[in-house]
């Protein structure tokens, strides 16, 4: 009989570590990585072509806004936690071993649990638990759900044992639920599993009124049933202590299914769940092994640019900087725009790609094509509002504000990507060409895009790719372009005259011309910049003073 196609068939591989070897569960996961095969494992696989920079705009929108679900830059951070995870995994299973009778052990004390209706009743024969569990702590938008989801692709969920007769679920992920209680917990795990094995224990469970006890002993047994290697339990700070029937009840459960259960567990969420696990666990608890790990923003502070954590920012900031499809961009950016980039977001990870997103859609836009400071304090200002409050917090430094602020989240972001891909829309439909004059053909249009780029007279350009499709339709761009190019130099001497003639661009327009056009850094200037002022900024005054002392 075939196999659904998410479980797979297991294949086993010796174990360089003597403690993991001959055990089927611990060999039939992927090799240990090191931390090279975690960097490229981890990295996003974001591609851009340079042709699409000249695609229309409406095209380039959708390949923007993908950067918020694609982009992903590995950190110190990152490699640590896949390091703690593949422990959690293997070093879990050393105690649970089918073959030296270990599981075979877990499973009868799980069955005198289930007969008695209580998980932490004292069984016949109480056996080793070798798992192991931390909690891991960070603000929204740290990056803690996007990590663990990518790390989790590394490993399959479900394997099969076929000499065994054995089903495997290496990882197991599920969200607090949102009503804070015990019960819900456990019927979420029920849905977990019945999603990744094709079983019903949720309905099975759902309809009865057992206790919450009988509940978590079945749900203990499954966990062994089913070899499970880490359940990880995300937005933990949702769990209610109050609801959950006092916040011992809940610890001792998580305490039971490590020690007792033998199953590692990781607890993910904000610095509002501090006050339910970490406190406890290091003073009345620590014989469990649960430890936290914290994880903030990034550092950007540039006086402490000998720090890994600057370094890291600037190579995440520099690796998201190549991901422009806007045809003015710079190829480097400036400590200026860093800089604002760090104050405006503060770092964190969301915020700082939103930002980016947010601002290249405000650049195709505004026709301005490029990221400039001005352009991100306006995206910050328009569309950030919801999480001023948290960041204001974390510019204070203050840690009382940054726990009352840590669940904040931009909303409907979707929603505001899709107005902006509206307008984008409607503007590119009144553009200075003729949509419909190409009747549909996107290669027509993108080759009207690159010559308005090359600074080719927008009157001219629309004859001269009609001409060149007309007489070559079944060409490619690599083929036409040459051939309008030498076009364009035999045109008529009334095409050279046209184009040398001064015309006055309005200054609303000045935010579309050349960088290093002084108009256009006079349209980027805060509104306290003077015209002297801003030549002063760009080097542009002679600094008497400096060449006195010099």
């Amino acid at each position: 009989m075939p196999l659904p196609p998410n479980i797979l068939k297991a294949s086993y591989a010796t174990s360089s570590v003597p403690e993991y070897q001959g055990n089927p569960f611990i060999e039939a996961l992927p090799p240990i990585m090191n931390v090279q095969a975690v960097r490229v494992g981890l990295e996003s696989n974001v591609t851009i072509d340079k042709q699409q920079l000249f695609a229309d705009s409406v095209s380039r929108v959708h390949s923007i806004a993908g950067l918020m679900n694609r982009f992903f830059q590995p950190l110190t951070a990152h490699v640590e936690l896949e390091e703690k995870l593949s422990l959690l995994i293997r070093q879990g299973y050393v105690g649970r071993n089918c073959f030296d009778g270990s599981l075979n052990q877990h499973l009868q004390a799980g069955y005198e649990r289930l007969q008695k209706g209580d998980v932490n009743v004292q069984t016949f024969n109480q056996v080793r638990s070798t798992a192991t569990s931390f909690a891991l702590i960070g603000g929204s938008g740290c990056g803690k759900s996007a990590t663990l989801e990518r790390l989790l692709a590394t490993y399959p969920q479900v394997l099969f044992h076929e000499e065994l007769n054995v089903t495997q679920i290496v990882y197991l992920k599920i969200d607090s639920p949102h009503d804070g209680t015990l019960k819900s917990l456990c019927l979420h795990f029920f849905r977990a599993i019945d999603r990744a094995v094709g079983t019903n224990y949720e309905t099975l469970y759902g309809k009865t009124r057992l206790p919450i006890e009988t509940l978590m002993a079945s749900m203990t047994q499954l966990a062994n049933l089913y070899a499970l290697g880490v359940l990880i339990i995300d937005e933990i700070q949702h769990l209610s202590t109050a609801k959950s029937g006092g916040q011992d009840k809940m610890l001792n459960f998580f305490v039971t299914l490590v020690n007792t259960i033998g199953v590692p567990v990781l607890l993910v969420g904000t610095p509002k769940a501090q006050p339910i696990f970490v406190a406890d666990f290091r003073a009345a608890r620590r014989t469990t092994g649960f430890g936290a790990v914290y994880w903030g923003a990034m550092k950007g502070d540039p006086s402490n640019q000998q720090e890994t954590g600057y370094k890291e920012w600037v190579r995440f900031t520099d690796k998201l900087w190549k991901y422009q499809w806007l045809t003015k961009a710079d190829e480097s950016i400036t400590e200026e725009i860093r800089d604002c980039w760090f104050d405006l977001s503060q770092g964190i990870h969301d915020i700082v790609v939103k930002l980016f997103v947010f601002a290249q859609l405000r650049a195709i836009a505004t026709k301005t094509e490029r990221i400039t400071t001005m352009l991100l304090r306006q995206v910050y200002e328009d569309e950030l509002k919801p999480v001023h409050p948290m960041l204001e917090a974390l510019r204070k430094d203050d840690p009382d504000e940054i726990v009352q602020y840590s669940d904040l989240y931009v909303p409907d972001v979707e929603k505001r990507l899709l107005e902006i891909h509206e307008k984008i829309e409607v503007a590119s439909q009144t553009n200075r060409f003729d949509q419909d004059a190409y009747a549909g053909n996107s290669e027509a249009r993108h080759l009207h895009n690159i010559l308005e780029s090359m600074g080719f007279p927008a009157d001219r350009t629309q004859e001269l790719v009609l001409s060149a499709f007309e007489q070559y339709p079944e060409a490619d761009l690599s083929v036409l372009m040459p051939i309008v190019l030498e076009w364009y130099k035999e045109w008529p001497t009334q095409l050279q005259a046209t184009a040398n003639r001064k015309t006055y661009i309005k200054q609303m327009s000045w935010n579309e011309l050349k960088t290093d056009d002084l108009r256009f850094q006079y349209s980027q200037r805060t509104p306290k910049d003077t015209v002297y002022e801003l030549a002063k900024k760009r080097g542009m005054v002679f600094d008497m003073n400096r060449w006195l002392h010099n």
